[in-house]
């Protein structure tokens, strides 16, 4: 039997390569491959087919008051601008919307720092949200009405419902998922209470808390469009919702449409350059989220 001591060796050698200094390291890319990883250009593609699609289908049916083509909304949707209704219209819906986002925000932050530090800060937080959050906030329209009347206040309480328990059922669970390392660590320097919150839990866990912040801000405004629909005139004055109402009696649907595309527009802006943004600047550059 042969052992691997008396096995024939095989002889080495080597083989010289030539040099690739001529050779480019990296390919350039051609002008379609550098437009096509613009985001915005994306978007704006998307978007153009969905209007011309719209176009189309508006002249199919050829009904002006049933389906008012894109065109159509445009212009109606200009006017609107020149007039000064709609800035005004959604200008007076983003004020409400901010005040009751930001108490949400406030009370969310309140009840989560109660659940991480205590016992029965946790039993709140849980039975709250399993109570709460499946209720639908439109359904408390009739206990705003009873409570708040008709105006600003009735509106501040559906959108504080809409954004509370998304935002804090996340920003919790971002608080559990945050290791034992860095809780450790800051056990170690003296931390505890609130200032414990604020320099361990809250930067660990703010994809959480970024998530639903934007779940929040979504539940609010479609809460606000809609409230303002049932009531949200107040001494002739009212938002976007309204105005959408408003336009839908008086049988103007170009302006109702141009009502809705004013509500995707201003969502895609508060996406787009709020919390893209936001993330962009924390944890996408903190290396806590991969890039999309």
């Amino acid at each position: 039997m042969t052992t691997p001591a008396s096995a024939a060796q095989r002889p080495e050698y080597e083989l010289p390569l030539e040099p690739l200094d001529d050779l480019p390291a990296e390919r350039p890319l051609t002008l379609r491959e550098r437009l096509w990883q613009q985001g915005w250009l994306r978007t704006a593609l998307v978007l153009a087919v969905l209007a011309l699609l719209w176009e189309l289908a508006a002249r199919w049916q050829d009904n002006d008051l049933l389906l008012p083509g894109f065109l159509q909304t445009a212009a109606a949707f200009v006017d609107s601008l020149a007039s000064g209704e709609l800035p005004d219209r959604a200008g007076r819906s983003l004020l409400v919307l901010l005040k009751g986002y930001l108490t949400g925000i406030v009370a969310a932050f309140v009840l989560t720092t109660l659940a991480v530090s205590t016992q029965l800060g946790r039993d709140l937080l849980s039975t709250l949200t399993a109570m709460f959050n499946p209720l639908p906030a439109i359904a408390l329209l009739p206990l705003a009405l009873l409570w708040f009347g008709l105006g600003e206040g009735s509106l501040i309480f559906v959108l504080v419902h809409s954004v509370l328990w998304a935002l804090a059922v996340n920003t919790y669970a971002g608080f559990l998922g945050v290791s034992e390392t860095l809780r450790m660590g800051g056990r170690n320097y003296g931390l505890t209470g609130l200032r414990y919150v604020l320099q361990i839990l809250v930067p660990a866990a703010l994809p959480s808390i970024l998530a639903g912040l934007r779940i929040g801000w979504a539940f609010a405004w479609r809460t606000l469009i809609a409230a303002e629909l049932v009531f949200g005139a107040s001494s002739g004055q009212g938002g976007l919702g309204w105005y959408i109402f408003q336009n839908r009696n008086e049988l103007y649907t170009d302006r109702v449409f141009a009502g809705l595309v004013a509500v995707i527009i201003i969502g895609l802006v508060v996406e787009n350059l709020v919390f893209n943004s936001l993330e962009r600047l924390t944890v996408r550059r903190w290396g806590m989220q991969r890039q999309g």
